[in-house]
C-alpha cells in the first residue's frame, strides 16, 4: 500500500552507508547514496545516527555532503535539540536503518521499496497472538 506520509528516518553510517572501516571511512555501499537521495526527494527527513563523534563525525558528515546528502539532524532527533545528560539518547525516528538490525541490513533497493510502498511494520495493525504462537 503506497502512502503519502513522510517519515523521520535514522540512518547509521559505518556498515550501513559505507563499508565498516571505523575509524576510517569505508567505500560507499552500493546504492546507499542513491537511495538516500530518492528518500529525501520523496519528502522523508534523514538523521545521521552514528557512534562517531568529534572529528570522525565531522568527516562522516562531510563525506555524505560530498555525495549529495545533507541530513536533517546529526545524532539528535531534530536540529535544535540540546543534549541533556539526564535524558536518554535514543533518537526519535519512525524508521531506523542499521546494519546491526536482527537479520542484518536489507539491500538498499529493498529498503527503498519497503519505505516507499509499505507502512513501516510498527505502524501496521497487528493480530494478537498467544504467548506460545512464537514457538510454533
Amino acid at each position: 500500500m503506497a502512502h503519502n506520509k513522510s517519515f523521520l528516518i535514522a540512518v547509521d553510517f559505518d556498515g550501513t552507508i559505507v563499508e565498516n572501516k571505523y575509524p576510517k571511512i569505508g567505500e560507499p555501499i552500493t546504492f546507499a547514496f542513491e537511495t538516500l537521495k530518492k528518500l529525501q526527494e520523496a519528502g522523508h527527513r534523514l538523521i545521521l545516527w552514528t557512534y562517531r563523534y568529534g572529528k570522525e563525525l565531522d568527516d562522516a558528515v562531510k563525506f555524505c555532503e560530498k555525495h549529495g546528502i545533507v541530513f536533517y539532524a546529526v545524532n539528535q532527533s531534530f536540529p535544535e535539540e540540546v543534549f541533556d545528560p539526564r535524558v536518554s539518547r535514543k533518537i526519535n525516528a519512525d524508521i531506523f536503518i542499521d546494519d546491526r538490525n536482527i537479520g542484518g541490513l536489507l539491500g538498499w533497493g529493498e529498503t527503498y521499496h519497503h519505505i516507499m510502498n509499505e507502512e513501516p511494520e510498527h505502524l501496521k495493525p497487528t493480530k494478537k497472538k498467544g504467548l506460545f504462537s512464537f514457538f510454533k
